[in-house]
């Protein structure tokens, strides 16, 4: 691509629309941020709602629009098939789906199979993107990374090639114990969070046993007064959180694991890593920007 063209950075997601005007080498000369995810745009509108929030970037001379996200669903814009692991940006760049020639694209997403008997498939849309440009601001091209969220990734990068990844339902589990289930009726949402309870919690999912009897244990640890109300949300969010990494076994010497999110998101998992004695570091939106335009810096003029 010549780096020259201005490129214009959109991730649509489920729930919101966040776009950025990338100068040549990648700064970011102007962001915007919308709640118009996929799940509020009628089908057939989704170019006109771009159209709408972006438009005016777009009449910029040679501008490339690259489109991260669940827009590529099939609840979206268009479904951009998923490309099959290993990946890395060159797979990608070969499965864009252009929407218009050589000027705006759809960023296909990844899919893996599991190593279990059945081969289980896995799939993520837009994290891919966070995931190279994380990479890229790291200096790094092999790594374990981790993007915590309502459905939490684990995956593993070498040789700048997704190899294979795992999605944890750690989030969606919290909110559901936390708000629609016996548990609630325990539980202080409102307070700060406990960080010695969220500790406590990633210990206890470190011990042989199974979390299914721990879940329940929140509760009699309530009734018992063995902690407060306000602690047990914490509690809750390391064993959830502890158990997804007792299921990776990370070596403590290896080198840092990547966290991929807002501060909120990733403080946790410091948390629990840091305290298991593996080391971490973190990176922010910045990392989907950075993606996008490492990965337009991949395209020839022919899509």
């Amino acid at each position: 691509m010549n780096q020259e063209r201005p490129l214009i950075a959109i991730d649509w997601g489920t729930s919101s629309l966040r776009g950025a005007h990338l100068g040549a080498s990648g700064q970011v000369i102007e962001s915007r941020e919308f709640p118009r995810g996929i799940l509020t745009v009628a089908p057939g509108q989704f170019e006109a709602v771009f159209h709408e929030l972006f438009g005016d970037w777009m009449h910029a001379p040679g501008a490339l629009c690259l489109i991260s996200g669940m827009a590529g669903s099939r609840q979206g814009w268009q479904e951009a098939p998923y490309c099959l692991c290993p990946a890395g940006f060159a797979e990608l760049g070969q499965h864009l789906l252009w929407l218009q020639p050589h000027r705006i694209a759809l960023v296909p997403g990844l899919s893996c199979l599991g190593q279990d008997g059945l081969h289980t498939p896995d799939v993520m849309r837009g994290e891919e993107v966070q995931i190279f440009g994380a990479l890229q601001l790291s200096g790094r091209d092999s790594a374990t990374l981790v993007l915590p969220g309502t459905h939490s990734k684990w995956v593993q990068v070498h040789s700048g090639r997704v190899l294979q990844f795992q999605t944890f339902m750690t989030g969606e589990v919290f909110a559901l114990m936390s708000q629609h289930s016996i548990l609630g009726k325990s539980l202080d949402l409102t307070g700060a969070f406990d960080e010695a309870a969220f500790v406590q919690g990633v210990d206890q999912s470190q011990q042989a046993g199974s979390v299914l009897q721990r879940l329940f244990a929140v509760r009699t640890l309530g009734l018992f007064e063995r902690l407060s109300a306000a602690a047990l949300p914490g509690y809750l969010s390391g064993l959830l959180i502890g158990e997804e990494l007792r299921s990776q076994a990370i070596p403590s010497h290896a080198d840092p694991v990547i966290l991929i999110g807002s501060p909120a998101l990733t403080l946790r998992y410091t948390l629990a890593l840091q305290h298991l004695g593996i080391a971490c570091e973190s990176h922010g939106a910045e990392a989907t920007w950075t993606g996008l335009h490492a990965l337009a810096s991949q395209l020839t003029n022919k899509p």
